[in-house]
């Protein structure tokens, strides 16, 4: 018997704003009876436009839809009745939606994949009475049905190769918007490395490399005083940050500038410089990897 469907399906998370405040202000009693009411009103608003629940865990419902246009529908209904539930109770509640259209499978019911992944991100980055999405999802309404929108900073994404174009659906009336594809995007700042006789170039498909003793590292560091896992150098929508993680710290030389140290901290890379590994830039340090922007002149990253 086939337990595992592959699909492609809209992902909604809808999660109840402010619900600490709510048990603190009403009682545990009265708070579950009104959080459930809005799950409730969650649900039905779903089950309306075709969609069904998933499953129900504390303050947040997951429901599935066979359409963008289904999730984009129940989503600004959910928070219309929100609000007139808010109005009608005279207390501060409201909904973060997020909702994506992607690749997923249904097994027993419950639902797993890329499109899930993305809808709670896209839920946790919601502010109380927004509802987020991206533009990947909006390409899938129909033209002529599509809501007011209003495009916000792209996201980079664990596990996704490209960042999220990140798209607001307004529900309230709002002179203030921008339709999709109305903001220039910033360019992205490559980044090229040299470790040794090695060269490694850093760009938008880059999501992020190791650096450190252990041979399974992306960039292996001789260095007495590093550690096993040093460092990572992450990208962050248009530009890259280094990430220390060692015992010892990671030192930083900008061209032009004085040598700062970095532990359990990040720093953006900018310019043309050295990183050094446990150890301050000097005859007595080992391995030391030196790199150059695009927004640098790109001539040898050894010669810094």
């Amino acid at each position: 018997m086939q337990t595992e469907t592959a699909t492609r399906i809209a992902v909604l998370f809808a999660d109840v704003s402010g619900s600490t405040q709510l048990y603190e202000s009403l009682g545990d009693a009265r708070a579950v009876a009104t959080v459930g009411r809005c799950l409730d009103m969650a649900r039905d608003a779903a089950v309306a436009r075709g969609g069904r629940l998933v499953r129900s865990l504390g303050d947040e419902v997951m429901l599935v839809f066979s359409t963008a246009l289904q999730a984009a529908e129940a989503a600004l209904e959910i928070q219309k009745r929100m609000a007139e539930l808010a109005n009608l109770l005279g207390l501060r509640l409201a909904f973060h939606v997020g909702f994506h259209f992607g690749a997923a499978i249904e097994h027993h019911g419950d639902v797993y994949g890329d499109s899930v992944n993305t809808a709670a991100r896209l839920v946790a980055l919601a502010k109380a009475g927004q509802i987020l999405t991206c533009a990947h999802t909006i390409a899938e309404l129909p033209a002529h049905s599509r809501p007011q929108l209003r495009h916000l900073n792209a996201i980079t994404v664990k596990g996704k190769q490209h960042d999220l174009d990140v798209v607001e659906l307004v529900w309230q009336p709002t002179a203030d918007l921008t339709m999709v594809g109305g903001l220039p995007h910033p360019q992205m700042t490559g980044v090229q490395l040299r470790h040794g006789d090695s060269t490694i170039t850093l760009d938008a498909a880059t999501q992020a490399i190791t650096l450190g003793r252990d041979e399974h590292n992306d960039v292996v560091i001789r260095e007495k005083l590093a550690s096993r896992l040093h460092a990572r150098i992450e990208r962050r929508h248009d530009k890259f940050a280094l990430v220390d993680s060692s015992v010892n710290g990671t030192y930083v030389t900008l061209e032009g500038e004085r040598e700062f140290l970095l532990h359990r901290q990040e720093s953006l890379l900018k310019g043309r410089g050295r990183i050094s590994f446990g150890r301050p830039l000097g005859p007595d340090a080992s391995d030391v990897v030196s790199f150059v922007c695009s927004d640098a002149p790109m001539t040898d990253p050894g010669a810094s």
